[in-house]
């Protein structure tokens, strides 16, 4: 079967996603009549972008980040809320808000901080409360709300997401390189790389390799078999995102208020 030999780079791959997750009937069906809640993070703010046809500020779409200097927080007046859209149109309006209202034809989409080999995503949690996904799972589930995750191969971890998140949490952690977490499994429509090309292209994605250097750190180097036809689809698809940039966030330790993290004493 023809092929061809394609690497992203984290940035490249969510884009990449993110133009799956658009595609995506049940996201369709409620861009058009139905309601869509987007929560923070990076992979999501370029989804948000492909259904708003426009740019956002994507340093202003994160919560929580992992940062050369460790795990981290971004203070509340640096970041904006979830992006809440309904019947096409973006509301002023909060996720706690429209909970109550979701149903089966709508659609909650939630970034991972990890995705083990089961099909499991894991979101970290480095709020005592849960953030985002501890407040709404329950109604999600609940309601039957269509869960979207996107989430890059670069967060691929060997082991068990379930495994893990019964040894970690805030407080069983005596040291941390920045804010103590916990890790929540979670269980929804996974889209990585590989249901992104499957998606897009109706072509097959093979992961043959990760990692780089010089900006290519995190990279992931896939084989992608099809039709000439879709292969060609995928070059086109690849070529539009080739070039896409990263998103750079920037916390300052001596005034966080984010009072578990470690950070703060050194």
């Amino acid at each position: 079967m023809p092929q061809i030999q394609v690497t992203l780079t984290p940035a490249e791959s969510k884009r990449l996603i993110a133009k799956a997750v658009a595609a995506l009937p049940e996201v369709k069906r409620a861009l058009r009549r139905g309601t869509i809640v987007i929560g923070l993070g990076t992979t999501n703010a370029r989804v948000a972008e492909e259904l708003l046809g426009r740019k956002i500020e994507r340093e202003k779409f994160v919560a929580g980040v992992v940062l050369p200097k460790g795990t981290c927080v971004v203070p509340r007046e640096q970041r904006r809320g979830e992006i809440i859209i309904r019947r096409g149109k973006p509301i002023e309006t909060k996720s706690d808000d429209v909970l109550p209202e979701l149903t089966a034809d709508d659609v909650f989409i939630k970034g991972a901080n990890a995705l083990d080999a089961s099909g499991m995503a894991g979101v970290f949690l480095a709020s005592g409360w849960g953030g985002t996904v501890g407040r709404a799972l329950g109604t999600v589930v609940a309601r039957g709300v269509n869960l979207i995750i996107p989430v890059g191969l670069e967060k691929f971890i060997p082991g068990s997401i379930q495994g893990v998140s019964k040894t970690a949490g805030i407080f069983r952690t005596s040291y941390a390189t920045g804010c103590p977490l916990g890790i929540m499994p979670v269980v929804g429509k996974i889209i990585t790389e590989l249901e992104a090309f499957e998606i897009l292209t109706g072509g097959e994605a093979i992961p043959m390799g990760k990692g780089g250097i010089s900006g290519a750190e995190g990279s992931i180097t896939l084989l992608v078999r099809g039709t000439p036809k879709q292969l060609g689809k995928a070059r086109r698809l690849i070529n539009g995102i080739k070039g896409e940039l990263g998103t750079k966030v920037e916390t300052e330790c001596k005034t966080c208020n984010q009072q578990d993290c470690w950070l703060r004493e050194s």
